[in-house]
């Protein structure tokens, strides 16, 4: 009885031997992998890296500014036109094969106005209590697309035909000129012409001048 009882204990300070033994090997091993994980993890994190490169943007420091004018505009008056150009090319008897087309809507700006800076000391007199004055001719500032509102409306192209890379950029250069073409026949300079009259009178009356003619020639 005795002998079997001190077999059991030896046999349980065996099992707690072992017992102790493994979870020493399996928290020594657990220490031992943790550097490796985090260097596996650091290894994923450049490999990423590598793969998938952030951008870099690096602007050059040196600006270069070519040129500064002041300007002594004054713009009276803007349309806003709408044109709509057909550009095509290759549209004859192969046209289904070798053609291209498109319909381009163009939304464009024209704005106009006068010069200041081109009324000389010559140009403005009093005579008499009434202020003359001589404008300059009126002129166009800007000829312009809206590209946000600018588009392609549609395009056929031929079966063998891959497009004209630069039909739409002739069909945009053709817009323009159509739409200041169209504001100058609404006349456009000669209303910016009287709205700059209007302006300027204001402007002559608020420094006191009771009178002011604009000369034309």
């Amino acid at each position: 009885m005795r002998q079997n009882l001190f077999s059991l204990l030896i046999l349980i300070v065996l099992i707690a031997g072992v017992y102790f033994i493994v979870q020493t090997v399996r928290e020594g091993t657990q220490q031992a992998v943790v550097p490796l994980q985090q260097a596996n993890a650091s290894l994923q994190t450049q490999v990423a890296s590598l793969l998938h490169p952030t951008p870099t943007i690096l602007p050059d420091p040196v600006t270069v500014i070519n040129q500064v004018q002041a300007l002594a505009r004054l713009e009276t008056i803007q349309y806003t036109v709408e044109k709509v150009v057909t550009a095509e090319q290759n549209q004859g008897a192969l046209g289904f094969l070798l053609g291209d087309r498109l319909l381009f809507v163009a939304h464009g700006v024209v704005i106009a106005g006068i010069d200041m800076q081109k009324i000389m000391p010559q140009d403005m007199w009093l005579e008499n209590g009434v202020l003359y004055v001589r404008l300059p001719a009126p002129e166009v500032f800007v000829a312009t697309l809206d590209n946000e509102k600018s588009y392609v409306y549609d395009r056929e192209t031929g079966l063998l035909s891959k497009g004209v890379k630069d039909l739409e950029t002739l069909a945009r250069q053709r817009a323009e000129q159509e739409i200041l073409k169209a504001a100058l026949e609404d006349g456009i300079l000669q209303r910016a012409r009287e709205n700059a009259e209007v302006y300027l009178l204001r402007f002559f009356m608020s420094l006191g001048y009771k009178s002011v003619v604009f000369v034309r020639e």
